[in-house]
């Protein structure tokens, strides 16, 4: 339980009212929410606690959290021509480099 998994937590509104919505990124299927962020959190430590009992109930195998280390910020896309054109273009109207250019567009 204290190992360092990441957890995710954003608000939702489903036409009933504002919530906050979360999960742990690296146990499929463990989610949960509550009416606020604290909330959230506290009810996604107990939905780990349980997700992690029936795992070793059953003998399955749990992940390791995900660390930051284990990347170094770039990966190669191949992209048409004509879309790296767009994306140049679009970049130079903004006044930026074509990296920062997608970077923005991708962290959106």
């Amino acid at each position: 339980m204290n190992l360092p998994y990441t957890i995710q937590i954003k608000p939702r509104d489903d036409g009933d009212g504002l919530y906050y919505f979360a999960k742990v990124l690296e146990l499929d299927g463990c989610m949960s929410d509550g009416k606020t962020p604290e909330e959230a959190f506290q009810n996604i430590r107990e939905a780990m606690e349980g997700w992690l009992e029936v795992k070793l109930e059953h003998g399955d195998s749990i992940p390791e959290p995900e660390s930051d280390d284990e990347y170094s910020g770039k990966f190669v896309v191949r992209v048409p021509k004509n879309l790296h054109r767009e994306l140049v273009m679009k970049a130079r109207q903004e006044g930026v480099s074509l990296n920062q250019y997608v970077l923005h567009k991708l962290s959106r």
